[in-house]
């Protein structure tokens, strides 16, 4: 986080979840370091390898039932994405406004959400394969592993951006074609709330009638 699809146009909201995880999740296929580099076998890049080894190994299953394939992008996501990080940032300065009920059911409803986007996307998968250049030191703790997507058309440059949290590594945004997911989604969010009065409501309500129709057209 795509089906990576070239586009001319800005990111969307479900083209910036889906690219937040989908290029991890389902772009393995054939991986190749792109070209010598000092920084190529750092911690970073390692992760973002074995990541996209552990990807390729359990989601490529033809016949998965959608709930096991749902189960095992949760554990990707949970084992490998900052994603209390992230849906605060996504929830940008209203998450100081929000009580602490609304932010555990915004928390389980936005990894609710990455969870069936990524599940259904995935189930487009084409062959797309990643290529990493290697990374370099963002911060004391944060780190930028830069990569393409190789598909049919032109490339597709994405930056992840890896946090150390404690010894830890885990992946906080993805920047595609110069464009940060994070902040996107943030945008987006916002858009939601402050069309909905400024009321954090709207967004919960809107995150559960997106869970709810994503559930009804997998039954469908």
């Amino acid at each position: 986080m795509i089906m990576i699809k070239a586009t001319n146009k800005k990111p969307t909201l479900f083209l910036a979840l889906s690219s937040l995880i989908m290029a991890v999740i389902i772009g393995f296929s054939g991986f190749a370091e792109a070209g010598a580099s000092k920084t190529a076998d750092s911690p970073p890049s390692q992760f973002v390898r074995k990541l996209g080894d552990t990807a390729l190994m359990s989601l490529t299953e033809k016949k998965v039932s959608r709930a096991t394939r749902e189960k095992r992008v949760r554990e990707i996501l949970q084992n490998n994405f900052d994603i209390p990080t992230i849906g605060r940032f996504a929830m940008g300065t209203y998450w100081k406004d929000a009580s602490e009920a609304q932010r555990k059911e915004y928390m389980v409803l936005f990894e609710d959400m990455i969870v069936q986007t990524y599940t259904s996307r995935f189930e487009d998968y084409s062959g797309q394969t990643l290529e990493v250049d290697g990374s370099i030191a963002a911060s004391a703790r944060d780190f930028i592993v830069s990569s393409q997507v190789v598909q049919d058309g032109p490339p597709i440059n994405l930056e992840w951006r890896v946090r150390n949290k404690d010894g830890d590594l885990r992946i906080i945004d993805v920047v595609v074609e110069g464009v940060s997911m994070s902040v996107t989604q943030r945008s987006d969010f916002a858009a939601v709330i402050q069309h909905g009065g400024g009321k954090i409501d709207a967004l919960l309500s809107s995150l559960r009638e997106r869970s709810k129709k994503m559930a009804s057209n997998q039954k469908g």
